[in-house]
């Protein structure tokens, strides 16, 4: 529900890896952005009308994602697609954080877009392992982004996780992921995904920043 800037680049996103895809806009011309090539079902009217839901195929759906500009629109959709037609994957998308985290809470997934935004910036402007990428809901288990320094260049992942404490999920290079093997080297330009236990973050950047123990 919804073909605003983020429903119409979801849409098409999903179509792109070859899933069936309905979209249903109060108005009619917001179906433009899904471009000429979009070869989904397109519905005019609101995405918490049961009768519109029916129309655009929800009987027959594996997901629902309500991405409208409005809050109230999109979890009154959202709950009706969850408790009516008892779909499980349903998400909303949720500007107010506050309210998002009280949905949350009923068993709706949201997306906070304003935190979201002010969460990426942050992760950006602040110093390295201040704000990591994602944080495990019980705040145990965190995943960081960091680029490999200097002093690491040349060594072994599994040195570095041997010392660090951490895990690296995987790496960023030259524009690829790659999963480490045990003979893998680091290497200069690397973006490190460290997964690592919240209370050791503070020791895996000191690892970090004073560089491998001498063999």
């Amino acid at each position: 529900m919804g073909c605003g800037r983020v429903g119409s680049t979801l849409a098409r996103s999903l179509e792109d890896r070859n899933h069936t895809v309905s979209v249903i806009d109060s108005n009619p011309d917001a179906f433009r952005r899904l471009g000429p090539s979009f070869n989904g079902t397109k519905v005019t009217g609101y995405g918490f009308d049961q009768a519109v839901l029916t129309e655009a195929g929800i009987e027959r759906a594996d997901a629902f994602a309500a991405v409208s500009s409005g809050d109230n629109s999109n979890i009154i959709a959202a709950r009706v697609a969850r408790e009516t037609f008892g779909i499980q994957q349903v998400v909303a998308r949720i500007y107010d954080p506050g309210r998002a985290e009280v949905y949350q809470r009923l068993g709706i997934t949201t997306v906070a877009t304003v935190k979201w935004t002010a969460d990426q910036v942050l992760r950006r402007i602040l110093p390295a392992g201040a704000e990591p990428d994602f944080r495990d809901p019980s705040g145990t288990i965190r995943v960081d982004q960091v680029p490999v320094p200097g002093v690491w260049v040349g060594m072994r992942t599994v040195k570095f996780q041997a010392e660090a404490n951490c895990r690296i999920a995987w790496i960023d290079r030259l524009g690829e992921g790659m999963l480490p093997s045990r003979e893998s080297v680091l290497q200069e330009g690397d973006m490190l995904h460290l997964v690592m236990r919240e209370q050791n973050a503070g020791g895996v950047y000191d690892v970090l920043k004073k560089g491998p123990e001498a063999d």
